[in-house]
């Protein structure tokens, strides 16, 4: 078994693990940022922590109320921007924690006094040592290039920053089920893909579209996607979609849609039935026994949070992740290897 799919197979121990290696520690930092009266967040990430980062603004806006934001690194790294930060928590994520531009928006932000956080999976790494507090994925090592568990681990992290700031103990509830969930998708999953990755062995481009809490997943079920396979992969938010992107959909052209239960179905089915009328190829990907017409249907495990596509986002990363990983298989890449690409990559 190559390392991907070993990592991928991890992702529900993994998971079962965060909320202890965590919770006192965001209980503390949750705390103190209310103490100091904190209401705006800034978020430094790059890549696949950047994908996390965009997830975890979300949920702590609909879930605390909190406005959150992303940090411009370069601004600060390449400009020599000087920005206030005072008010602010400003979290760092890096799966290494050696993200150099990442580090340089902390220092920068704790000159202004900002509470800092950091989101690793390295507890010596620099990052994690130049915060208040340091969250940690509890991940193990992760050899493969295209993260995966680590990305899952994020995401975990940022749910529970935000069921703990919204105190919502439901988010928690429902954070502690994904072990099991997952397990049930990893069983079930690799066996369905198999023919969709026999379908698409030639695929040279293809979209991905979620709104809401899917659309981080869409970039990065993309990202994996085209790492892995060199397939010309985009992922987009579906409301985006409509303001110009959806031109490049015609006859045979694959759209990738994240559709599950939640405040933004609507909108994706919407977006599914337009392509299909104008003879695009769609996967679905979806918790829902609704009708996708003419797509071709993926269903995923669902949720009873009230915001059930903070919990079905994770089944729809893991599902894009054995995607990419199934491609690989059929196409003979061993994606564990680049010619161009390195596990850890360090932007100043």
């Amino acid at each position: 078994m190559i390392n991907l799919e070993k990592e991928i197979r991890q992702q529900p121990d993994v998971l079962s693990g965060i909320e202890e290696a965590n919770r006192e520690k965001i209980t503390a930092l949750v705390a103190e940022a209310k103490k100091r009266g904190i209401r705006n967040v800034t978020i430094a990430a790059r890549g696949t922590s950047d994908h996390a980062a965009i997830y975890g603004q979300y949920l702590l806006a609909i879930t605390a109320g909190i406005p959150c934001g992303l940090a411009t690194p370069s601004a600060v790294s390449k400009y020599g921007a000087d920005i206030d930060y005072s008010g602010h928590l400003v979290i760092g994520i890096s799966q290494s924690g050696m993200a150099e531009d990442v580090i340089c928006v902390i220092e920068d932000a704790k000159k202004h006094g900002a509470l800092t956080a950091s989101v690793t999976n390295n507890e010596s790494s620099p990052l994690a040592k130049a915060v208040d507090f340091s969250l940690y994925c509890n991940a193990g090592p992760e050899t493969s290039i295209a993260a995966t568990k680590t990305f899952t681990s994020q995401l975990y992290i940022m749910a529970m920053l935000a069921a703990e700031w919204g105190g919502d103990d439901e988010l928690y509830k429902a954070l502690r089920k994904l072990p099991e969930i997952t397990s049930e998708l990893l069983c079930d999953m690799p066996t369905a893909l198999e023919p969709i990755a026999k379908k698409y062995k030639e695929l040279s481009a293809a979209s991905v579209l979620g709104r809401g809490l899917l659309y981080p997943i869409a970039l990065e079920g993309a990202l994996k996607i085209l790492e892995t396979n060199k397939i010309k992969m985009r992922g987009y938010a579906v409301s985006d979609f409509h303001h110009g992107p959806k031109a490049q959909i015609g006859k045979g052209d694959l759209a990738i849609i994240l559709a599950c239960n939640g405040k933004t179905l609507d909108d994706e089915k919407e977006m599914c039935r337009e392509l299909l009328a104008v003879g695009g190829d769609v996967l679905v990907i979806t918790d829902k026994s609704d009708d996708f017409g003419a797509a071709t249907v993926l269903h995923v495990p669902t949720s009873n949070y009230k915001h059930p596509d903070a919990i079905t986002a994770f089944c729809c990363a893991i599902t894009l992740q054995l995607l990419a990983l199934k491609l690989t298989e059929v196409r003979g890449i061993d994606p564990d290897a680049s010619e161009v690409l390195k596990k850890v990559t360090v932007t100043v």
